[in-house]
């Protein structure tokens, strides 16, 4: 049986972390619940699709506001277990990720994507998401 839910408690963060840790390896498992918590007081959450009691993908997003987009729902990450890929469950997650913005108020959804990773934008781009900005960094 499919469901898709928050990890709101500690048990269930540190649960979605083989899946998450897929798409940002270098995540401390030991450090993953306490940089989660410090991340949701500032909106962070977690969302996951769950087959069977295991969790096939993740999605970490926060809903915010700014002058250019008004409400929006970002995507900070977005992953599916790299063996249960190709069964529809991002696209799942996805959906249930713009249904959580339309009824949050959000007028925009959006994501950063790195340039190298393909599947990802064709994934996207077939969700009827479009290209709309560079995204430009520095290390400091």
């Amino acid at each position: 049986m499919i469901s898709i839910q928050l990890a709101e408690s500690g048990l269930k963060i540190l649960g979605r972390f083989p899946v998450i840790s897929q798409l940002r390896p270098h995540l401390d498992q030991a450090k993953f619940v306490e940089q989660v918590r410090y991340q949701m007081k500032e909106g962070y959450q977690i969302a996951f699709l769950q087959l069977d009691e295991q969790a096939v993908a993740v999605a970490g997003f926060r809903v915010s506001t700014c002058l250019a987009s008004g409400n929006f729902l970002y995507i900070d990450d977005l992953v599916v277990d790299e063996f249960k890929r190709s069964h529809s469950y991002g696209q799942q997650l996805f959906q249930w990720l713009i249904e959580y913005a339309r009824n949050h108020e959000c007028k925009h959804l959006s994501l950063d994507s790195g340039v190298q990773r393909f599947a990802a934008h064709r994934f996207y781009l077939m969700q009827r998401m479009s290209i709309t900005s560079h995204h430009f960094s520095m290390e400091l």
